[in-house]
């Protein structure tokens, strides 16, 4: 910060964690002081083999979407489809939301867990949630609608365990995007072209 205001800059950032909870300002936090190169090497692998295949499954979409795309706050990684309809106009916790919630979206990515699934999975969701989505069949098998969460998921351990992950994790983010898009009524044949790169 000193260095910021030896250039002129004159900033405020706040040192509080977000979308954690029990969050600790970094400049106070002596709990999570801890490194381990190992797991760290492991988590940085997870992520560029699952910016892979995100951006795999965001090649066929031709409407409206967001690079693939790293938060900060739950150190999730995602890709965001948007239909062309409007959004209806609701409350969202905070600007940061309500400034990308103008159409109807479907996003899809992956997350190491936290609050109500301790474990790292694949998700999926829309907004607004069809009706019809919670009973929704979805594949692979391992996978299912969390209503707690209000979010499809797949269990990174299935996947990890899997004999052909890269299929479990791309049948996944098809069908929960096909079973929210036809369920909310979404023009498909305007947004989405035939895979390029058919099988795993």
């Amino acid at each position: 910060m000193a260095a910021l205001g030896e250039l002129g800059i004159r900033v405020k950032i706040t040192t509080n964690p977000v979308e954690v909870e029990n969050s600790i300002p970094f400049d106070g936090d002596s709990v999570h002081a801890a490194y381990d190169p190992a797991y760290v090497q492991r988590w940085w692998h997870i992520l560029l083999e699952v910016d892979r295949l995100l951006q795999r499954y965001r090649s066929r979409f031709v409407g409206k979407s967001s690079p693939v795309q790293f938060w900060w706050g739950t150190f999730d990684l995602s890709e965001t489809r948007y239909s062309g309809r409007p959004l209806a106009e609701r409350q969202w916790p905070t600007r940061r939301l309500s400034l990308g919630a103008h159409q109807e979206i479907a996003e899809a990515g992956f997350w190491p867990g936290s609050g109500k699934f301790l474990e790292p999975a694949f998700y999926a969701f829309a907004v607004p949630e069809p009706p019809g989505c919670r009973e929704a069949t979805i594949s692979p098998g391992p996978a299912g609608y969390h209503p707690d969460l209000s979010e499809f998921i797949l269990p990174y351990e299935e996947v990890r365990r899997s004999s052909s992950p890269d299929k479990m994790v791309l049948d996944f983010l098809n069908s929960t995007y096909e079973v929210e898009a036809d369920l909310g009524g979404w023009d498909r044949k305007a947004l989405e072209l035939p895979d390029p790169l058919p099988g795993p």
